[in-house]
């Protein structure tokens, strides 16, 4: 599914992986959220309402750019730096399309909808 996603001010293109989480992810847009950084590796916020994670896919190491949700703590995560080891815990919602680590690591605030 494609979605865009407004970084403080900035759209940028983004898609989601095809799995139940996801989806599960998809039916809460549009969101917007306040950031904050942490572990220096990532911008995390909390969405409405935890996900439901059975479907869950393997796990995977995130990536900079990657859109995750940490189940334990019910977070949204956009990672700016690659992360260190994949954790069953954080499941991969999906990928946005921007190179720009440095403006992921400063957002402040962030929109996702569905793309035009």
């Amino acid at each position: 599914m494609n979605i865009q996603v407004t970084i403080d001010g900035q759209p940028v293109d983004a898609r989601l992986n095809d799995n139940a989480v996801a989806r599960d992810f998809a039916s809460l847009l549009p969101l917007s959220l306040d950031l904050e950084d942490f572990h220096q590796t990532e911008r995390i916020a909390y969405p409405p309402r935890k996900l439901d994670i059975s479907g869950a896919p393997d796990p995977a190491a995130p990536k900079a750019g990657d859109l995750a949700y940490y189940a334990p703590w019910g977070n949204l995560a956009l990672f700016y730096r690659d992360g260190d080891s994949a954790s069953a815990d954080l499941i991969i919602l999906g990928h946005i399309d921007d190179r720009d680590t440095e403006r992921l690591a400063n957002a402040e605030h962030i929109t996702i909808e569905p793309a035009p």
